[in-house]
């Protein structure tokens, strides 16, 4: 048998055995510590004194070194030199030692000055007491070195994911000191990865750094079996805008992303660490960049303000009402049909923001008479129109309540806002209004008419009320996006459903959708349809295949079904410069459109309202087309009606 071999199994079972244990009680380390005290000492009494001097007094010299002994225990005790475990020593317990091995030298030297008369042999001298405080220092500051290699390198590997970390400023480092500094440890930092060239091929913690191209970093991960690639905040939008391939290599190849969440900020100056991240989703990984909003404005707008939402409970009315919690408005009345969801929001709003003032009502915007109440008694000074029925299938197969609930309830509110005063109604729109190819579009862009129109007839008369009107793609994670639809397929074992192979969408996250919202209300001065930048459009069945990836889920087929009711391959790009007015916000335009004459814009909300009511489809579908003559129907039974 190879003796080496045997040497090593043999140190591994002693470790194991020792780091087996929870930890080794306090009074086997101060014994182990106390034969460092004695031994240094003594050693030092040697190098002074010679060793026939030591040998001829060794009794009373015992005797001396005893009491030293006691005064070091006692300055243990003083500095809770043992509360800490041996094999997460840190250098917080290593300063401990050093002060109290200083203090245990002075009460030594006091005790020695005091009684060294009283006895006939001079025993421990002060020289002695400087070179063995030194050498006991050393030596205890070794032990504790040497068990927590021996545990980082023997018992706790086992448990040990290899990792790499993207970026090497601030934010990486204290990423990877973080994961060194964990108890017990999790992870083992194997390298980083960088885009900064004057780091590429240097080392970092000791450990080296690759380049974002480098073909040695793959190999490199197959070696060490890298199993987590964390990504520093301060490198995280490069990494998202400008490494897709490598993104798509690391899913494949089975390795976990771990990001800052987007709805996250971390300021670069305060202490990072790595659980602060989380595993991505999907959303975290679209090409985009940060979004910049003016704060000043907003609070300037809504603080001390009552603000009334409604669609409070959905998915973009939900986060705007986050955000506008967090101006102090003076009152929030959120408003939606939806009971369940509405009781969620009510208890998060007691629970994040229990001094505000907040109502909830479960109500239809449809119900006229209700909403009057409503608005009379809260007297709102800013609404944010969020309800809607927004499900384009659905609307496709159910267009009177798509009139009913989109047309007739923007009305309902809009109306109501001009009639009590309120200074500002900001309408959440959609992509879909622009050039619309289905009943829903098509209904939000009827409400745009009305709502511009209004506005123009509201200044003509000198009123208050500004309308302001938002347009954006779809987002992701909303209710009925499909995101969850997927998540749920894979989970089943697939397969994912995509419409066609070639569908693309703009996508936005909800956070950032709601945060160009505020800021278009706060930019509007009054009948701009605001459109946002939303990017680069991403292809669906790339989109469900880096959902694959992200769960683990190999072997899960994608299958196309064929386009739906009323859906087309491609949205209309928002933001094109031909179609559109910049801003003083990069993200936001204003879409040049068509405007309406109140009376007939009034008109045709009337008329389509009454054919809603008598329910002949074909008749609503008729109508919306005239007003809308840009509405032609896709996939849809109504293509008739364009013929």
């Amino acid at each position: 048998m190879d003796i080496n071999s045997t040497e090593k199994k043999g140190f591994s079972r002693l470790i194991n055995w020792y780091f087996g244990r929870r930890a080794l009680p306090y009074w086997i380390v101060l014994a182990f510590d106390c034969c460092i005290v004695l031994g240094s000492l003594l050693l030092a009494h040697v190098l002074n004194n010679g060793l026939q001097e030591t040998f001829d007094n060794f009794v009373p010299l015992v005797l001396d070194l005893v009491v030293s002994l006691l005064c070091y225990i006692l300055s243990f005790k003083v500095f809770h030199t043992y509360n800490g475990i041996l094999r997460y020593s840190s250098f917080m317990d290593l300063a401990r030692i050093g002060n109290s091995i200083l203090l245990g030298s002075s009460i030594n030297f006091l005790v020695h000055l005091i009684f060294r008369g009283n006895s006939g042999y001079l025993g421990i001298l002060a020289m002695d007491l400087l070179i063995g405080s030194v050498i006991a220092v050393l030596l205890m500051w070794l032990s504790r070195v040497v068990v927590k290699i021996a545990f980082d390198t023997n018992y706790a590997r086992d448990g040990v994911s290899n990792v790499l970390i993207f970026g090497t400023r601030e934010g990486g480092v204290g990423i990877a000191k973080s994961m060194r500094n964990q108890h017990p440890t999790k992870f083992n930092v194997c390298g980083f990865i960088t885009n900064l060239p004057d780091m590429i091929g240097h080392t970092l913690l000791d450990r080296p750094i690759f380049g974002t191209e480098d073909p040695k970093l793959w190999k490199f991960i197959e070696k060490e079996h890298i199993k987590y690639l964390y990504v520093s905040p301060l490198a995280q939008e490069y990494f998202v805008n400008n490494c897709q391939d490598m993104i798509s290599r690391f899913l494949s190849i089975g390795v976990k992303l771990w990001f800052l969440p987007v709805e996250q900020e971390w300021d670069g100056k305060s202490q990072i660490n790595h659980w602060n991240l989380r595993e991505v989703k999907v959303e975290d990984l679209l090409p985009r960049k940060k979004i910049e909003i003016d704060l000043n404005a907003i609070a300037g707008m809504l603080s001390g303000k009552r603000v009334m939402i409604t669609g409070a409970a959905g998915s973009i009315g939900s986060e705007i009402v986050r955000q506008l919690a967090t101006f102090a408005p003076a009152e929030l009345l959120l408003v939606d049909q939806a009971e369940t969801p509405m009781h969620d929001m009510r208890l998060e709003m007691a629970r994040k923001f229990p001094g505000l003032k907040v109502y909830t009502v479960v109500a239809s915007i449809t119900n006229g008479e209700y909403m009057k109440e409503l608005f009379e008694t809260h007297k709102p000074e800013y609404v944010f129109h969020a309800a809607a029925y927004k499900h384009v299938p659905m609307m496709e197969d159910n267009p009177a309540m798509a009139v009913q609930n989109n047309v007739r309830g923007t009305k309902i509110i809009a109306d109501l806002s001009v009639a009590n005063g309120v200074q500002k109604f900001v309408m959440v729109s959609t992509d879909k209004a622009v050039n619309p190819a289905n009943v829903m579009g098509c209904s939000k862009r009827i409400c745009e008419i009305y709502c511009q129109s209004l506005n123009a007839k509201v200044a003509a008369e000198g009123g208050v009320t500004q309308f302001v009107t938002t347009r954006f793609g779809n987002v992701l994670g909303s209710n009925g996006s499909v995101i969850p639809i997927f998540e749920e397929q894979i989970r089943r074992g697939g397969p994912v459903t995509v419409t066609d192979a070639n569908i693309v969408r703009y996508f936005m996250l909800i956070p950032e959708a709601c945060r160009l919202v505020l800021e278009a209300g706060a930019l509007g001065k009054g009948g701009e349809i605001f459109v946002f930048d939303m990017g680069s459009p991403v292809r669906i069945a790339d989109l469900a295949q880096r959902m694959i990836n992200l769960m683990g889920a190999n072997g899960v087929e994608i299958k196309y079904t064929g386009l739906r009711d009323g859906e087309k391959l491609y949205e209309e790009v928002l933001s094109l410069e031909e179609n559109t007015k910049p801003t003083v916000h990069p993200k936001i335009k204003i879409a040049a459109v068509r405007e309406y004459p109140y009376d007939e814009a009034l008109r045709n909300e009337d008329e389509l309202y009454e054919l809603s009511r008598k329910g002949d489809s074909m008749a609503i579908v008729a109508k919306m087309k005239e007003i809308v003559p840009e509405f032609k129907s896709c996939n849809s039974v109504y293509d008739k009606l364009d013929k």
